[in-house]
């Protein structure tokens, strides 16, 4: 979704590197998240649900870890873009507790954009509600009370590869042409 946003407002494309922290009893439920710098975002709830600190120690490393691998293999020959003073678009096709859309705004606000724009493809209504309040814009295609996850809006929500991430990030030359 980055790269036809890119495309089509004549932008550039990077990728800001964020991952959410897993809960210990369900791995696909956010309990926060870590960006690129260390920065962690713990949910308030967390600690209540039985989330204890030597788990979020070993949870943020093991995260981390991951991060920096995915820097180095994605775009191994230069460092991330420059934003200060620009307007950026973080885009994000869809969002539950929005952990994950958090820490990357934050992780780019940051680094001073002119301005800071969420683009979302479906999120829950309360959890956009609280996106608003970190992005200085927040556009989402579809929000619904009646949001149990991001993958029933979408006919094929499979992940995206490592493979897929790299060629979006460094399209050839003529993929690029073709699209516009």
């Amino acid at each position: 979704m980055a790269r036809i946003v890119a495309e089509r407002l004549g932008g550039d494309l990077d990728i800001v590197l964020v991952h959410k922290l897993r809960a210990p009893y369900q791995e696909e439920l956010a309990v926060g998240a870590i960006d690129e710098q260390g920065e962690t975002t713990v949910s308030p709830w967390a600690q209540a649900a039985g989330v204890d600190e030597a788990y979020l120690d070993r949870e943020t490393a093991q995260q981390l870890a991951l991060i920096r691998r995915r820097r180095r293999l994605y775009t191994p020959d230069r460092k991330a873009l420059q934003v200060a003073g620009r307007d950026v678009i973080v885009v994000d096709d869809g969002i539950a507790t929005g952990s994950t859309l958090m820490a990357a705004l934050r992780s780019v606000r940051r680094l001073a954009p002119a301005r800071l724009i969420a683009a979302i493809g479906v999120a829950p209504t309360h959890t956009l509600r609280e996106i608003e309040k970190v992005a200085d814009e927040a556009v989402c295609g579809y929000a619904s009370d009646e949001f149990v996850a991001v993958g029933q809006f979408f006919e094929d929500f499979s992940g995206v590869s490592d493979d897929e991430v790299i060629a979006a990030l460094h399209p050839a030359p003529s993929a690029v042409r073709n699209q516009n």
